[in-house]
Order: C-alpha cells, then structure tokens, then sequence
C-alpha cells in the first residue's frame, strides 16, 4: 500500500510520494496553472485551478483538461460524496456548483444557486465576482455547501439540488439572532449526525445542531478552517485570527467550542499578516495550509506543529491518495 501527498500550488500541481518514514517528491504537472483546490479517490486526481478543472490517471505524470459542462471556469473547491463513486461536486467563482457522474469528464450546472446568487446579491470583498461556493460536507442524503459571502446552502438529494439553510438569510448582510454569519469559508458535517454541523465564517465559528436551522456563535473573530474529530464531535481545532489574515493562531476545545485553548506548540504566534486556511489529515497527523502558502503539520495526539516540506511555495489545498500495490 502506498500513500501520496497532493499539492495544489499557486503555479503548479506537485505528487510526494511516503517512502521510509518521510515524503519525498515523485512529480510535478500542470505547470503555469494557478491551482486552487484538489480531490483524490480511486486512483483519480481532480485538481481545480483558475482555468477549469484537469484530471490525472497516473498519478500527476500526465493531465487531461476535464471541464466540459463548466460554464464557470475560476473553480474555488472540489468535492466528492464519500458513499458514492464517480459523484464530484465543483464550487465557483462567481457562486455556482456544478455536479459529475463520470469522474469529473462531465458536469451539470445546478441553476437554482445561481439563481439564489442573483436573487439575493452574493458578493466577494476582494473581487468584482458575485460570491463563491468554497466547501461541501456530505453525511448520507443530506450536503452542505458554504457560501462567501452568501451563507449555507444544504441539500436533501446527495447534492442534486440546493437550497438555503433555514438558518441563513441568504444576503451579505450581517445575521438577525440565530441565523449564520453569511461569510461562510468552509463547513463540516459530523459522522453522528446529518444535524450536527460546524462552519467556520468572517463573524466567527459557528455550531447547528438542527441541520442549519439556527445557528450557535462558539468563537467571535475571524476563521476559515476547523477539523473536527470524528471520535468526539466536542474535539475540535480551530484556526482563528483578530481579522483577514491578522493575528492568526490555532485553538482547541474539548466541549464542542464552551472553552477554547492555545494549541500552536512549536509555532511563533500570533502571525501578523498570515493564518490557517484549510486543515487536512493525513493518517495520525494534521497538516495545515496557511494562507501564506506554507504547510505545517502536527501529530494529533501532541499538537506540535512544524513546518513541513520547505522547498513547496504557494501552497493552496492539500489531500492525500492511498492505492494499494
């Protein structure tokens, strides 16, 4: 059985492969290419860049462009359904999620998120685009689908069609009591529960035990990522800053976001102008990509961060790949 390591880099696509204890480079691809997010499974890399999204069968040695159907060319994440083979889901920028039922060959549009896009006037701070979708999580029949600045959009038919939570309003404008921060930067759903569902936002994390339709602050500030143990929907590491990309640091709790303690053992924080953009595991470990580019990554029974793989630059999203043999 071999493991993987996938990058998605700010100019190209980058493969390490675990030999003896530590990851040693294999190949690079897709060079030129702005890559934003990247998905594994089956022996099948997906990556998404600025320019659609491309897929390798040999383990980044060679790409093909897979983007027919995607009208929306700047794709910001991809997903999977973790019950169903060859059933990916790309988030765009402006907002608009596309489905494939053949490996990411083909796509669908979902027109009803567009149309809540313009209905509702989804916005980006930083770009003239109407909005992102920028995370799924998947639990049975129901997904979730986090929108910036938009809200939470969820889904009853494995993805098939979207509406808004009822718990989110929808609009870039801040929420009434109960209702979610609709600056939305990822979301998860808990393998207990297709109710029990955390997302990190511009308003800070928030918590639903309703499936979406109210919502629980935890933390007040700034956050883009959270892991949740699988084990213990109360375990939790948040990545969390003072503002965009100001003051940022990593933060634990143990009772589901009541209490919150330091856990960047090893790290120099807070960071002035960087913080954690996206979490992944990768067997015992936590990696981290912070929006810097820079990868760090810690045990997860001890929390002690160090800086991994130094020669990467511009790192965006990370995943692993495990093929047997």
């Amino acid at each position: 059985m071999a493991t993987y390591l996938i990058l998605a880099t700010t100019n190209s696509m980058v493969i390490y492969e675990h030999e003896n204890s530590s990851w040693h480079e294999l190949q690079r691809g897709l060079h030129g290419q702005a890559a934003t997010c990247v998905i594994g499974r089956e022996g099948v890399i997906l990556a998404g860049t600025h320019a659609g999204v491309f897929r390798s069968d040999d383990l980044g040695a060679t790409w093909q462009e897979a983007s027919q159907g995607l009208s929306t060319r700047y794709v910001r994440w991809l997903s999977y359904h973790p019950d169903i083979s060859d059933f990916e889901l790309a988030g765009t920028e402006p907002a608009g999620i596309y489905i494939s039922h053949d490996g990411g060959e083909s796509w669908h549009d979902r027109p009803e998120v567009a149309s809540m896009r313009d209905k509702q006037g989804w916005s980006l701070p930083y770009s003239p685009a109407a909005g992102c979708v920028r995370g799924f999580a998947f639990h049975g029949e129901r997904g979730y689908a986090a929108v910036e600045v938009g809200g939470v959009l969820v889904s009853d038919d494995r993805g098939e069609t979207w509406r808004l939570a009822d718990g989110s309003q929808g609009n870039p404008s801040y929420p009434q009591p109960g209702a979610i921060h609709p600056d939305v930067h990822s979301i998860e759903v808990h393998p207990s529960s297709p109710d029990l569902v955390y997302a990190p936002t511009g308003g800070g994390f928030y918590r639903s035990w309703d499936g979406g339709k109210t919502w629980s602050l935890r933390y007040r500030g700034y956050c883009r990522a959270v892991w949740v143990d699988p084990g213990d929907p109360e375990h939790l590491i948040l990545g969390i800053a003072d503002g965009v990309d100001y003051n940022g640091r990593i933060e634990l709790s143990r009772d589901g976001g009541r209490t919150w303690q330091p856990a960047s053992q090893g790290l120099d924080v807070p960071w002035r102008r960087h913080m954690v953009e996206r979490f992944a595991r990768v067997g015992d470990e936590l990696l981290a990509v912070l929006s810097n580019g820079e990868l760090i990554a810690a045990p997860l029974a001890a929390l002690e961060w160090r800086t991994m793989l130094k020669e990467i630059n511009g790192v965006n999203a990370v995943t692993s790949l495990t093929i047997n043999s």
